[in-house]
């Protein structure tokens, strides 16, 4: 099977994602900046979790570059990885509606946790298949960058109930690891 659908697919969800984060946006009903103040906590969290989204699609769509031919298992690896993503928005409605509270914080970073997983062993599925494992397997290297990030997020999940700023801070930096262009996927595509 080829990648189209599945990329289709998962480039539809994204794109749904990033509409159901934004609409959680409440328009002030004041034309003041004191009206604006009660939506900075929805507004930041909406942020991050934008800019975490859009992490993934990105490497999701420079991952698959790597792929010509999906199986059921890439199939449902890729599936489990949407869900996951499809809760970023409930956790982010629900850490910036409460102001960062303890609960939600924790949450937000087990439904990224979960991501990052969920994303680790769809690059898993795609390792085992013989056309595109190698390829992947040499681009990822060591992926430092992944496990940073799950050791990140398995802090910050505790940290929420002690510290709460240090979750925060914690989600803030692997988003900012991510966000400096990864060139490991562009270097083998380029060396072909």
């Amino acid at each position: 099977m080829k990648t189209t659908r599945l990329e289709a697919f998962s480039d539809g969800v994204i794109a749904i994602l990033i509409t159901i984060m934004v609409l959680e946006l409440k328009v002030p009903h004041a034309p003041t900046w004191e009206a604006l103040v009660p939506q900075l906590p929805v507004f930041l969290t909406y942020v991050l979790s934008f800019i975490y989204v859009g992490i993934y699609w990105n490497n999701h769509h420079h991952m698959f570059h790597l792929v010509e031919r999906v199986s059921g298992g890439i199939l449902w690896a890729n599936l489990h990885l949407l869900f996951w993503l499809s809760l970023v928005p409930f956790a982010t409605g629900w850490m910036g509606e409460n102001h960062f509270a303890a609960l939600p914080t924790a949450m937000y970073g087990c439904v990224l946790l979960a991501a990052a997983l969920a994303y680790l062993l769809l690059q898993c599925a795609i390792v085992r298949r013989p056309e595109a494992g190698a390829r992947l397997a040499v681009a990822l290297g060591s992926d430092l960058k992944g496990k940073i990030s799950l050791v990140a997020y398995a802090i910050a999940i505790p940290c929420a109930f002690v510290q709460q700023w240090i979750s925060d801070a914690l989600y803030v930096a692997v988003a900012a690891l991510w966000l400096i262009p990864d060139r490991r996927i562009e270097s083998v595509l380029g060396r072909e």
